[in-house]
């Protein structure tokens, strides 16, 4: 039974990607992959209120026709967090975790590590990240990087690799950490987030946490010692062993 003092998690889903698409259908093992990852939040976090927040009726039905609970909002919304947003204007929850829909091997300890995150003082939104192990991932504009404050805010986010270690010829270095795509949300920042026109610095690295950061939003970054298994494209479902 859901904890009503915890924050609620809502999973973000649109239909369309550009690289894998259609993907939160795919077959994993017998179901679509948005419905393997229902089926994981609800193994790894059964005391969280859990709803999706889908584009339409394609992965409403999956969702619904398994006892998950989906609200179908714009299709045309911009982000994931835009969607989030739509859904808690009804719901009208204090804190939200976003988590989304194509990491299906998401764990308990991201969603506690989240949980912690959001309710570090002075955070309207909070994030996780890694360290990062070598210098090739560093480099991969694919995988985010985020430095910090002293107090564990982030300073930036950018697919450039940073900071650039000048000494070591640009090396990956302990003061940049791998940016994981999960966030927790106050309320209010969300009802905020909706308004305010994107930022010059999200539309270039297309990043939508930097229009958090451009309009003087706190964001409290949780490391933890282990990332997340996303699906991007076939070849990372392929690699993906499913019970």
């Amino acid at each position: 039974m859901a904890d009503s003092s915890l924050p609620t998690i809502i999973v973000p889903a649109r239909l369309a990607s550009s690289r894998f698409p259609r993907k939160l259908l795919a077959d994993t093992g017998g179901m679509p992959l948005i419905l393997r990852t229902a089926y994981r939040l609800q193994d790894q976090a059964p005391e969280y209120e859990l709803f999706f927040a889908v584009d339409g009726e394609e992965l409403a039905k999956p969702l619904e026709d398994a006892g998950f609970t989906t609200f179908i909002t714009d299709p045309n919304l911009p982000s994931g967090t835009d969607r989030i947003a739509q859904a808690n204007l009804t719901l009208e929850r204090e804190a939200v975790l976003n988590v989304q829909a194509d990491e299906p091997l998401v764990t308990r300890d991201h969603i506690l590590a989240l949980t912690k995150a959001i309710h570090k003082k002075g955070a309207d939104l909070a994030t996780l990240a890694t360290p990062f192990l070598n210098h090739q991932d560093f480099t991969d504009p694919n995988q985010v990087k985020v430095v910090l404050d002293r107090m564990g805010f982030a300073l930036m986010f950018s697919r450039s690799p940073i900071p650039y270690d000048r000494e070591k010829g640009g090396q990956f270095n302990s003061l940049s950490y791998k940016h994981l795509g999960l966030y927790a949300y106050r309320k209010d920042f969300l009802e905020d987030f909706t308004k305010t026109p994107s930022g010059d610095l999200e539309n270039l690295e297309k990043l939508e946490q930097l229009r958090a950061l451009e309009n003087g939003k706190r964001i409290a970054v949780e490391i933890i010692d282990h990332g997340t298994i996303g699906v991007d494209t076939r070849e990372d479902l392929m690699e993906i062993e499913f019970d």
